[in-house]
C-alpha cells in the first residue's frame, strides 16, 4: 500500500504533544515541554520543523540560526520509523534552508556512542573537531562536536 509522502514544515504549538510523547520515546533525558515552548517564542533564533506523516508528526528537527551559524540542537523520528531516511530527510531540509540564509557553518553534539548519527552528520558534510567531556548528565558520556562548513557565494571569504 503506498503511504503519502511525508511532509516537512515548521513546528507549530499544536505539534508539541506529538513532539513530546517522541522525545520521551527516544531520549533518556527528554526535553521538557516547557524547553519545546521556548522554541515557538518570538526569540528570534529558533530554526524547527517538524516532519509529518498521515497527519501525525513522526520526526522533528531543532535548530537555532544565530548569525552566520546553525546550531542543530535536537533531532528525532519516532522510534518505529527510525532507519528508514526519515532523519535524513529532515537535516537536509534544514541544512538546505539554513544555506539559503547564508550561512557559512553549522555544529552539533552527539553522544560518542551514537554510530548511526555519527555516520548521518559525516554524510552530510559535518567533522568531528572536539570533545565535550562528561556532557550527558544522564550518563556521564561525552559528547562529539560536529562542524560543517557551508560553502560561501561570492567568491572569496
Amino acid at each position: 500500500m503506498c503511504r503519502s509522502t511525508p511532509l516537512i514544515r515548521r513546528l507549530r504549538r499544536g505539534d508539541l504533544g506529538q513532539v513530546c510523547r517522541i522525545e520521551e520515546e527516544v531520549f533518556p533525558m527528554p526535553w521538557s515541554r516547557e524547553s519545546f515552548e521556548n522554541e515557538l517564542s518570538d526569540n528570534g533564533v529558533s530554526f524547527s520543523w517538524v516532519l509529518e506523516s498521515g497527519g501525525a508528526v513522526v520526526g522533528y528537527l531543532i535548530s537555532w540560526l544565530v548569525e552566520d551559524e546553525l546550531h542543530i540542537g535536537n533531532i528525532a523520528v519516532a522510534p518505529e520509523l527510525q532507519g528508514s531516511g526519515l532523519g535524513r530527510d529532515l537535516l537536509e531540509r534544514c541544512l538546505g534552508e539554513a544555506a539559503a540564509t547564508g550561512v557559512s557553518r553549522a555544529t552539533l553534539e552527539v553522544r560518542v556512542t551514537n554510530e548511526r548519527a555519527i555516520a548521518l552528520y559525516e554524510k552530510h558534510g559535518f567533522r568531528p573537531i572536539a570533545f565535550r567531556r562528561r556532557y550527558y548528565s544522564d550518563t556521564g558520556e561525552d559528547a562529539l562536536v560536529m562542524l560543517k562548513d557551508f560553502p560561501q557565494k561570492g567568491g572569496q571569504g
